[in-house]
């Protein structure tokens, strides 16, 4: 059984900020850019942006976009 797709976005985020290419601070692509990338619709982009916003991960501003937090403990 494949892996949904919504904790593949999440995922590949994560391991982005763990590589450093992305880093605390730093906007995420806007939402319809996210979808294109990786070809999934709304929907999956959303469900991925929650998890990470709840697992500590990125932090949305209403009308600004959604960013890498800094890390919580270091790893």
């Amino acid at each position: 059984m494949s892996e949904p797709a919504y904790l593949q976005v999440a995922r590949d985020i994560r391991e982005q900020i763990k590589s450093g290419q992305l880093k605390p601070g730093d906007k995420l692509p806007s939402f319809n850019a996210l979808c294109e990338h990786y070809k999934v619709s709304g929907t999956v982009i959303r469900t991925s942006m929650i998890l990470l916003k709840a697992e500590g991960v990125l932090d949305g501003k209403q009308g600004k976009g959604v960013y890498v937090m800094s890390p919580a403990s270091g790893s």
